[in-house]
């Protein structure tokens, strides 16, 4: 069984001639089955595609983390480029109406940028579901994440609109893709929203699989403090994660940490980065 890992978007860009944009989004091939994991924000997955040699008509399925924009923004050029009807699975939140007021900003929009209706006539077939989905016999996704840990909590900058009234988000809609490998789990986190820890628990108990051979990906620690971070590392290190690869939403001040904690067992996964397991 051979697992790919190919990042095709991200905040940073890891080789000459690949656009650096805010946001993720992973292409998963396990024996050959195509899984994008999000589309980033803009045009940045499309175009590093194409520079790396990617032909996103050759994807299978796409699966959305969670309903920002970071994530969802490069949708209409990934259903452009595939030229075929798609099925995106992805939780029924997605659609609600996203706010943020991150680092103190005023509030701004920050859901799917487009319209349903648009992305509907472009090829995308929805399947909304709370429950994990098996999208191929060794790749499943987590569906709505339990809260367990009591140390990891939803951003309280981030709202929905309801009735004109802003409301804190649950982020019920964040979900990670999981791989059942023959070496153990590899987790595939959009932006963990509701805790990587949670996420890595959620994965064990749905998979029955104990074993984490590596956790790649968004894993919002960046405005974490530093006892969630530390609380956040014991816990990485009693699950015996072999491999961390973060991304985007960590932030460079905990990644900083993580990498001195895990030497090298840890990695920076930036565009363009590939991983082979």
């Amino acid at each position: 069984m051979e697992v790919k890992l190919t990042t095709l978007s991200e905040n940073t860009a890891g080789r000459v001639g690949l656009l650096a944009e805010w946001g993720l989004s992973v292409l998963v091939e396990v024996d050959g089955y195509k899984v994008l994991l999000d589309t980033g924000l803009g045009i940045s997955t499309f175009y590093n595609a194409a520079v790396m040699g990617i032909d996103l008509s050759q994807i299978d399925k796409i699966v959305l983390s969670h309903g920002h924009r970071d994530h969802t923004g490069g949708l209409r050029h990934v259903l452009q480029a595939s030229r075929k009807q798609m099925d995106i699975i992805a939780h029924p939140d997605i659609w609600t109406s996203k706010y943020s007021r991150t680092f103190g900003k005023q509030e701004q929009y920050a859901g799917i940028p487009h319209a349903r209706e648009a992305l509907e006539d472009l090829g995308a077939r929805f399947k909304l579901t709370q429950e994990p989905v098996w999208v191929a016999d060794n790749i499943v996704t987590t569906g709505e994440i339990p809260l367990q840990t009591e140390y990891e909590k939803i951003d309280a900058e981030l709202y929905v609109k309801e009735d004109e009234q802003l409301v804190p988000d649950p982020l019920k809609d964040d979900l990670a893709l999981i791989i059942k490998s023959p070496d153990g789990l590899v987790v595939v986190l959009g932006c963990g929203h509701r805790g990587i820890m949670n996420t890595l628990h959620r994965a064990r108990e749905l998979t029955g699989v104990d074993h984490i051979r590596m956790v790649i990906g968004g894993t919002h620690l960046i405005q974490a403090s530093r006892e969630r971070l530390d609380l956040t590392i014991v816990e990485l290190r009693e699950l015996g994660v072999e491999r961390l690869g973060i991304s985007h939403c960590t932030g460079l001040p905990a990644a900083s940490v993580l990498f001195q904690e895990f030497g090298d067992s840890f990695f920076f996964n930036n565009a363009g980065r590939v991983v082979t397991i």
